[in-house]
């Protein structure tokens, strides 16, 4: 969904897990590496995940489907993407079921603090840690690592979205991570859309099928 904003996605040929590091970006992004080796997660989160989403601007995606809700034709938006490019574009109801990038907070005392704070907080030090009185804490960005669980009352909301919906459209992804992936299934309505440069495992239910970039579709479908 976001590639065409310039965020590199994972599992395309081009994607995080195809390029070279000293681990696996998998194990890099996952809760006991992020315990174990907090230094060496925060390296690449900085210049993987976190500088590329804040320099990103919403494309003719987002901005299509921001539309499509502002004009009533949109319900919500269940997204695995955690770069917060869809309440940019002015989406309101997004389901954000791996968190986002944009809420993080103190291991310790709970205190929030926003992604550019903690950009902030790296420049200083290789670990961000909390700034109130007495804390000095660690600061862990609200998003769901590997080994760590959904949040139940997002996955609730997903659930609830997807079984009502009368019209769904898939976008830019590969489907094949689980429990998202698991969740097209309980689609029951008509027609299914699928916009994806690659093959996915709902091809085959599509009544509707677009093997391109879901911004150059969106954007000529819904302008």
């Amino acid at each position: 969904m976001s590639t065409e904003s310039g965020i590199p996605d994972f599992r395309s040929r081009d994607g995080l897990y195809n390029l070279s590091y000293d681990y696996p970006p998998e194990t890099i992004l996952s809760h006991s590496f992020y315990l174990r080796f907090p230094d060496v997660f925060w390296r690449f989160y900085r210049e993987k995940v976190l500088v590329p989403a804040l320099a990103a601007k919403p494309n003719a995606a987002h901005e299509a489907l921001a539309r499509l809700e502002a004009d009533g034709h949109l319900s919500a938006i269940v997204t695995q993407n955690i770069d917060g490019l869809h309440q940019k574009a002015g989406s309101n109801r997004v389901l954000e079921l791996h968190g986002s990038i944009h809420r993080n907070y103190c291991e310790s005392c709970h205190a929030f603090y926003p992604a550019e704070a903690v950009l902030k907080l790296l420049e200083k030090d290789e670990i961000p840690r909390c700034t109130r009185p007495g804390c000095k804490g660690h600061i862990k960005p609200d998003v769901v690592l590997y080994e760590e669980q959904l949040n139940g009352d997002i996955l609730d909301a997903a659930i609830e979205s997807i079984s009502a919906a009368e019209v769904m459209l898939i976008g830019g992804t590969s489907l094949v991570v689980n429990p998202a992936a698991g969740l097209v299934g309980l689609f029951s309505g008509k027609p299914l859309a699928v916009i994806n440069r690659d093959e996915t495992t709902s091809d085959h239910n599509a009544d509707l099928l677009f093997r391109e970039n879901i911004g150059r579709v969106l954007g000529e479908l819904y302008r």
